[in-house]
């Protein structure tokens, strides 16, 4: 069994003592692992940073076994992400996420060029951890939809108005007018503009956090928690360092 494909690494960690296992998001074979033989020589570790994009062969005797990867280092954003340590924990959360959702060996090329995109994102921005946050929530939001968990924000639940929609209800996750849902405010989550109208370039710090603070929950309710996994730690580590910069 043999294919090539493109994929953005998702992870590579120690896989005896010199090989690394390679976690790939690609873009015909979805999520896809295997081990990268001397993987942690210096030449090889270099390529498989997370967020680095490769051309990859994948062999293997019998399908459904781990295989091996073969690769060749098309892209890395690194070069340009190096002494900003958010922008590095924004693509570690990101690469995490997508790590922790995406079920291994089923095609999902919108979602790779979705990560594609939010990628290159980090790559060209300097300093907007905003921008970065709320670029994560859309993907996770477009994870959902992939999945089958996809939010209804096009109208509100209780009225079908597609005016003023600021909350989600986490029963239906479907969107709630600030009319309908005042009365219930404390048990809605929080709809923010930028997720169904504006632009990425509009949201604020607050927003980010409020918008990451509905996707994680429908994350968690419908693929964290199923699967037996928390949150990422590289997430909650990014959110982290997001809250501190929404005090400042």
């Amino acid at each position: 069994m043999e294919w090539q494909d493109e994929g953005i690494v998702l992870s590579a960690t120690r896989f005896g003592e010199h090989d690394a296992l390679l976690e790939l998001m690609t873009r015909t074979h979805g999520r896809a692992r295997g081990y990268v033989k001397a993987g942690m020589s210096r030449r090889n570790k270099a390529n498989l940073q997370v967020g680095n994009r490769l051309s990859v062969t994948w062999r293997s005797r019998i399908e459904t076994n781990l295989g091996r990867f073969t690769h060749e280092l098309i892209h890395s954003p690194l070069g340009l992400m190096m002494g900003d340590g958010n922008r590095v924990s924004a693509l570690s959360a990101v690469t995490a996420v997508v790590a922790s959702t995406m079920p291994e060996r089923e095609t999902h090329e919108g979602l790779f060029e979705r990560l594609e995109a939010v990628v290159a994102l980090l790559e060209e921005t300097e300093g907007d951890i905003s921008l970065w946050a709320a670029a994560l929530a859309k993907l996770e939001l477009a994870i959902l939809k992939e999945l089958g968990y996809g939010l209804d924000l096009s109208e509100c639940a209780g009225t079908g108005s597609t005016e003023n929609l600021v909350y989600v209800s986490p029963k239906s996750g479907r969107a709630v007018s600030a009319e309908a849902g005042g009365p219930y405010k404390g048990r809605l989550l929080p709809l923010p503009a930028f997720l169904t109208a504006g632009k990425l370039a509009d949201a604020g710090v607050h927003d980010a956090l409020d918008a990451l603070r509905t996707t994680g929950y429908f994350l968690d309710r419908n693929v964290w928690i199923v699967h037996g996994k928390g949150m990422p730690p590289a997430r909650d580590r990014f959110i982290s360092t997001l809250a501190r910069a929404a005090q400042t």
